[in-house]
């Protein structure tokens, strides 16, 4: 019965304290206005524990039923109930109130609980699907690597491509990052995001927007951007405005992507930063060796034990890390290793750049500079510094800020592949006999021999740990001075034509 579900939506509002019980008739007259119904007799019963998937399928079906979406896809039923979820939503204003007034007057830290419950509550961040998620951690010689199988990012559906292709092209949002999503209702190529909502902040005297991402791949994963639509450019305004955001929120780190293709994010067009309140590994890696500098006499810098190549900066006045950071990238953009094969540039094409990162541990601030290099060659088109395409069967995307710090967000279809795999691995069947999985034969050729059996019980474990490998091998194809005798006197080579001298640990 229609009603009830109705019911089980407000009560789900109310539970949550996305409105309170002042807000109970607006909020069932809301829905009923998106439901194209102008009738409702309000259940008697109380709904009791309430599942909001189950009460969302439940709506969602009945819109179909009726006509009111045209389709029963993942696509449609997604654009559909994010109106439903914002017949509960407060107005961006009321968010913004309430969380400067959580930030004055409890804590950062009690701001940031209350707006990353919100965007949970609100159905923004689909918790039932990021359950979903493959998650584990793999030990490698650099620390425990966290890796995830992406699955709650839903694949588009072919009718919803095919009508997308078709619908007129839009500018409005230029992109998924621009304050003007906002409320928007979304369409068939782009995400709806009617229960969205986004905090304002002041950085390097201009606005951005603090969001946390739908997808949640770490711990209070949030995404600052730009409030312009501005391509990104990694410079000391760059490092500026990371550390003006980690002043404001010293339990989060941020970080950037690098501002070139292949080396850089999936979004170069909008300036934006990833942060969390999370510990990757490579922020849990130690330094291997210090240096200083002069003119930095207060800054601690040191080479970091990871596969990439990571410039550890730490004081206890971020100017100076700013000022540090900027001087080496702009050492670094200038920089060719020829036996090395680093190119600054090859015919007019820069190469070089950095991915940052910047935290506060007690009284003191960090600046992670990872030094990158996009160049391609005929044997490596993909990209010299990037997973080579032995690894490609598990990971081949762009090697962007988030797996830099040690986390892999691997692509869903390795869940179904791994599952074939471990089947064919127990019953000793020949893994090239499929096409589906045979682009795995010779990773697992490679470690088969190292087990004396394959079973139900060590399966997935194994196979967990090997994926794991694969990873710790895509961060040592992405490291541009490799972690080997050779790579390290070239890392020093290159600190060494800055000023930097090496100093007893």
């Amino acid at each position: 019965m229609i009603d009830k579900a109705i019911k089980k939506l407000v009560t789900y509002g109310l539970d949550t304290g996305l409105i309170s019980e002042d807000d109970r008739y607006y909020a069932v007259n809301q829905i009923l206005d998106v439901l194209w119904m102008d009738e409702y007799e309000e259940p008697q019963d109380e709904p009791g524990d309430i599942d909001l998937e189950k009460v969302l399928a439940e709506l969602l079906d009945y819109a179909f039923e009726t006509g009111i979406i045209p389709e029963n896809s993942i696509t449609y039923r997604d654009l559909f109930d994010t109106k439903l979820m914002n017949c509960l939503m407060p107005r961006p204003s009321e968010v913004e109130t309430r969380f400067w007034g959580l930030y004055n007057h409890q804590s950062p830290e009690a701001a940031t609980e209350y707006y990353y419950k919100l965007s949970q509550d609100s159905d923004y961040i689909r918790r039932y699907r990021i359950k979903k998620d493959m998650r584990w951690v793999t030990a490698s010689k650099y620390g425990d690597l966290d890796i995830t199988i992406n699955l709650s990012k839903p694949e588009k559906d072919p009718k919803a491509i095919a009508a997308a292709k078709l619908a007129k092209q839009s500018g409005y949002p230029k992109c998924q990052l621009c304050m003007e999503n906002e409320g928007y209702a979304g369409r068939t190529d782009h995400p709806a995001r009617n229960n969205h909502r986004i905090i304002r902040l002041e950085i390097n005297h201009s606005q951005w927007g603090f969001q946390y991402s739908p997808y949640v791949y770490y711990n209070e994963h949030c995404i600052v951007f730009n409030g312009k639509h501005t391509p990104m450019k990694i410079e000391r305004d760059t490092f500026v405005k990371l550390f003006d955001f980690v002043k404001q929120f010293p339990h989060y780190f941020l970080g950037s992507n690098a501002d070139l293709p292949i080396v850089g994010g999936s979004i170069l067009s909008h300036d934006h930063f990833q942060g969390g309140n999370y510990d990757f590994a490579m922020a849990k890696a130690k330094e291997e060796e210090l240096f200083c500098i002069k003119g930095f006499e207060h800054v601690t810098a040191g080479i970091v034990k990871w596969p990439m190549t990571v410039l550890r900066t730490r004081g206890r006045n971020p100017e100076d890390l700013i000022e540090l950071g900027t001087k080496v990238l702009e050492a670094w953009r200038a920089y060719t290793d020829e036996s090395l094969f680093v190119f600054a540039n090859t015919e007019g094409q820069p190469h070089n750049t950095i991915t940052p990162i910047a935290r506060k541990r007690g009284d003191e601030y960090e600046l992670d500079l990872v030094l990158r290099n996009n160049i391609t060659t005929e044997e490596y088109p993909y990209g010299v510094y990037h997973p080579h395409e032995e690894l490609h069967h598990i990971k081949k995307e762009n090697i962007g800020l988030i797996e830099v710090m040690g986390l892999a967000v691997l692509p869903s279809r390795l869940k179904a592949e791994l599952n074939l795999i471990s089947e064919y691995l127990i019953e000793g069947k020949d893994i090239r006999s499929n096409e589906e999985i045979e682009k795995h034969a010779d990773w697992v050729d490679s470690f088969r021999a190292g087990y004396q059996s394959f079973t139900k019980d060590n399966v997935d474990e194994i196979l967990e740990k090997e994926v794991g490998l694969v990873f710790e091998r895509v961060l040592e194809d992405a490291g541009v001075f490799k972690y080997d005798e050779a790579g390290r006197a070239g890392f020093k080579r290159f600190l060494t034509s800055m000023g930097f001298e090496s100093v007893s640990q």
